[in-house]
């Protein structure tokens, strides 16, 4: 059986789960020994989380919009509901758009910054134009939930064109389709 919480698609998987199809969700969430669990992404931040004690691992896919509303922290009390300790928490963010080559339009900011006065850190202004800091915002929400053990791969997607899939890159060359990059998580 498959136990899912509709804020922001979180989906657990225990022994009594039967996995028919692909699973539709921004996050995944298993106790469950040899059974890897991923998430696709192409820019946007793959975050991996691991309970060393509990035995617990997530898979969640944050882009801006689940980040936003909150996916990260909804991952993280599930997890605390099955007796995670944050302090025994390792979070892994893969790669993902940076800064640099995030533009982003004046409502998108006014967004964020109406959420919370502090996610100006996360905007640059450059020719008159907006970037967004997707990584670290998503490495700031972790943070906030007293998740301290955290590896970031600092690598671009946008910019590394022969290593990974970008929807922006792929949205400016005008192409049909982009891949997606696979962040996968098991427990031995």
């Amino acid at each position: 059986m498959v136990h899912q919480v509709h804020s922001n698609k979180l989906v657990f998987l225990n022994e009594n789960s039967e996995l028919k199809k692909r699973i539709k969700a921004d996050a995944i969430i298993t106790d469950q020994k040899k059974l890897p669990i991923a998430v696709l992404t192409a820019d946007c931040v793959p975050v991996l989380l691991y309970d060393y004690e509990k035995k617990i691992i997530a898979a969640i896919h944050a882009g801006w919009k689940g980040a936003y509303k909150g996916i990260i922290k909804n991952v993280i009390n599930f997890m605390l509901k099955k007796g995670c300790n944050p302090k025994n928490i390792i979070g892994a963010i893969g790669p993902s758009i940076t800064q640099k080559n995030y533009e982003v339009k004046a409502d998108f900011k006014k967004k964020f910054i109406e959420k919370h006065k502090k996610n100006k850190i996360f905007f640059k202004n450059k020719k008159k134009l907006i970037y967004f800091d997707l990584p670290n915002y998503v490495k700031t929400q972790l943070k906030s939930q007293k998740i301290n053990k955290i590896d970031m791969i600092k690598i671009d997607t946008f910019d590394r064109k022969n290593n990974f899939f970008s929807a922006r890159r792929s949205l400016k060359l005008n192409l049909n389709d982009y891949g997606r990059n696979i962040s996968i998580i098991m427990i031995n």
